[in-house]
């Protein structure tokens, strides 16, 4: 067992500092801005909240947070009562937001200079994923940091890997993202076009899913994408965030990145809808307004 503090209990948040309590064992402090949430999850996982994220990091082994984007992340660091005030030497610090490697690297120097260790370490799978502990964390850092901290993460995941040094995380989330983007696109106008031909889609899909177009999003998400649900976890809002992150990025390392690119400015579309809240699949509303 282990002393963890979680900082940011958001939809991802929330069910992941759960399974590092009931699945881990560990004695679990949580922060989250709105201080009602935290006493809400302490009471419900008998656990211990904290009233800035210097307190709940204080004396702990292993700091998570998941937060909203790099601006978050470092006002729950470095800023006033930030974590990184308080982590003592020797502890590890596991930031699980989606966020730019330029801000891993950021954190990673100042973790070193103050003696503890740092991993950025974004997260795939989604709030199902979450909830059932069965999400694919993407890890960057030192291996000797990496090797304390895997069997504590693999309480809330189902695939824990290192891609390489710090940043390396992050990079990889972004490859994640990128190939997702041009998918969802992909499935939606397939669908889209199916429809238009007439064609039975149940049918359609139940071939074509057992073949070279088969993935995830069309298993899990095409019945709901042809109801018109889009209330299925990752908001385009949070997806348009790291898009951006992307498209920063590819401006920086050379990437031609046209079909990301352009499914960013559809999801600017889907937002203009109204759809800033729904999730992910929801580029097939776009064609069929």
């Amino acid at each position: 067992m282990a002393k963890v503090a979680f900082i940011g209990l958001g939809v991802m948040g929330y069910p992941m500092a759960g399974h590092l309590k009931n699945r881990g064992g560990h004695d679990v402090t949580v922060y989250n801005r709105s201080a009602a949430k935290a006493e809400r999850w302490a009471s419900e996982f008998n656990g211990a909240s904290r009233p800035t994220p210097a307190e709940c990091a204080k004396d702990a082994d292993f700091v998570f947070t998941c937060v909203g984007n790099d601006e978050d992340l470092r006002a729950v660091t470095t800023g006033p009562d930030g974590a990184f005030h308080a982590i003592r030497s020797g502890a590890i610090f596991i930031d699980n937001t989606t966020a730019s490697a330029e801000v891993a690297r950021e954190l990673a120097a100042v973790a070193t200079d103050k003696g503890f260790g740092f991993l950025d370490a974004p997260v795939s799978g989604g709030q199902a994923g979450a909830e059932n502990g069965a999400l694919t964390v993407m890890v960057g850092g030192d291996q000797a940091t990496f090797d304390k901290a895997k069997s504590v993460i693999e309480a809330y995941a189902k695939m824990v890997g290192r891609m390489g040094d710090v940043g390396a995380g992050q990079l990889t989330k972004m490859v994640n993202q990128i190939c997702i983007a041009g998918l969802v696109q992909g499935l939606s106008e397939g669908l889209h076009f199916g429809m238009k031909a007439g064609l039975d889609i149940a049918a359609v899909v139940d071939v074509i899913s057992k073949g070279a177009a088969g993935s995830w999003q069309m298993e899990n998400r095409y019945k709901t994408m042809l109801q018109g649900h889009y209330e299925h976890g990752f908001a385009v809002d949070w997806m348009r965030k790291d898009l951006s992150i992307v498209l920063d990025e590819s401006r920086r390392n050379g990437a031609s990145l046209p079909v990301a690119a352009l499914v960013d400015q559809f999801y600017a579309e889907v937002q203009k809808m109204g759809g800033n809240r729904w999730d992910t699949s929801s580029l097939l509303a776009r064609l069929e307004k």
